[in-house]
């Protein structure tokens, strides 16, 4: 006799309820999110217009951008976005849609001195008001007093962050208690040495909370930092609104993993210490004396998710003459530990969709993600207290 599989799914199954009766849970009794609520196109919609179109949404580095005219490009709960360094020097995000006919106006990044619509050379100024429309002054109606549609952008810790939300508290409100959280660090001087952009063939969640927990460090990365890092015994937030973070203590073998000899500013554990940052929803940071990386997630529908990732050096690796070297070493660890990761979070989006999949219990150094259900419990299927 064959395997005796039960029936897919009936369309009933309700990711809300399921997320609603996980969050109402004590975290002694905690259990992951039920498959639903990374598989059910109901609440990826609902994650669009909840939490992307509302939320600070991290779009690169601040370094990015460092003379007039760069730009970078990106997609935000279905809205193409631009943002810019201006002629005046100041970080500005634009709506990416013509006036005219509505194309989409630049993609990927660059340095541009206007923004010209490819369609019909619709021209641009830094600061979006139209420049130029040609063969336009027949019409009646018509108005050279334009401008692309401003959206908020603001720099916290280094990072471009942009919202859709003109309601939204500022961010250095939103994460006040996170910051002397990682405030040592001092991780706006640090430079971003690499910025790339992917694809892989996961739930934007199940990213997050692989981020988010050091529980999988031994198994995962045995082949890079499972064995250089110590994953039990330390400082969780708890009931945070905005972020969760724990922090990690690194082998003093793994330089970079430590403070630099010239770094006069950490000291004690610091010295030591990496902090672990999921900035809600989707800016996840790991922070070290000696480096910094990070991922910026975009869903791409309920099975892919897009991904931008940076990392860089601490001032005093930067400046050191060992420099290059630190970087190569840095980068080639990070890559390995991003494959490493993709491997693992492919293999769990293949389990979600599984008939016989069920979600199991959640570890203590699994708080992190019993937290972030707390916050995606309270944008979309608001429920009973805990009990």
């Amino acid at each position: 006799m064959g395997l005796d599989l039960p029936a897919p799914a009936p369309a009933s199954d309700d990711p809300f309820e399921g997320l609603r009766a996980v969050a109402a849970l004590p975290f002694e009794r905690a259990r992951s999110m039920p498959p639903a609520v990374y598989t059910s196109p109901a609440f990826h919609a609902a994650e669009q217009r909840g939490i992307f179109a509302q939320d600070w949404i991290c779009v690169g580095r601040a370094g990015q951008l460092a003379r007039p005219g760069d730009y970078l490009t990106a997609e935000i709960a279905g809205q193409p976005v631009i943002v810019l360094r201006d002629g005046e020097g100041a970080i500005r995000a634009l709506s990416n849609v013509c006036l005219h006919r509505m194309s989409v106006l630049l993609e990927g990044a660059g340095n541009t001195r206007s923004i010209v619509c490819p369609y019909h050379a619709w021209t641009y100024n830094l600061d979006g008001s139209l420049r130029g429309a040609p063969i336009m002054s027949d019409n009646l109606d018509f108005c050279r007093d334009q401008r692309l549609p401003q959206l908020r952008a603001e720099v916290w810790q280094g990072w471009i962050m942009v919202t859709l939300n003109p309601d939204a508290p500022p961010v250095a409100e939103r994460l006040a208690r996170l910051e002397p959280m990682i405030a040592p660090f001092g991780l706006a001087d640090y430079t971003e040495l690499f910025h790339e952009t992917h694809r892989w063939d996961t739930n934007w969640k199940v990213l997050c909370e692989n981020f988010m927990e050091s529980y999988h460090l031994p198994a995962c990365h045995a082949g890079t930092i499972g064995g250089v890092t110590e994953i039990d015994g330390h400082f969780f937030t708890e009931d945070e609104e905005a972020f969760n973070l724990h922090y990690l203590t690194k082998d003093p073998s793994f330089v970079l993993g430590n403070a630099h000899p010239d770094n006069t500013r950490l000291t004690g554990e610091w010295r030591g210490r990496t902090a672990i940052v999921a900035v809600y929803p989707s800016l996840l940071i790991t922070a070290t004396p000696g480096y910094f990386w990070y991922l910026s997630l975009l869903p791409h529908g309920t099975g892919q998710v897009d991904i931008t990732f940076g990392g860089g050096l601490a001032p005093e690796f930067v400046g050191a003459p060992e420099a290059r070297e630190s970087f190569a070493k840095l980068h080639a660890l990070l890559t390995e530990v991003n494959r490493e990761d993709r491997g693992c979070t492919e293999r769990v989006f293949r389990g979600l969709n599984a008939p016989l999949a069920k979600a199991g219990h959640l570890s203590r150094l699994e708080r992190p993600l019993y937290d972030f259900a707390q916050f995606l419990a309270a944008r979309l299927a608001p429920g009973p207290a805990r009990g």
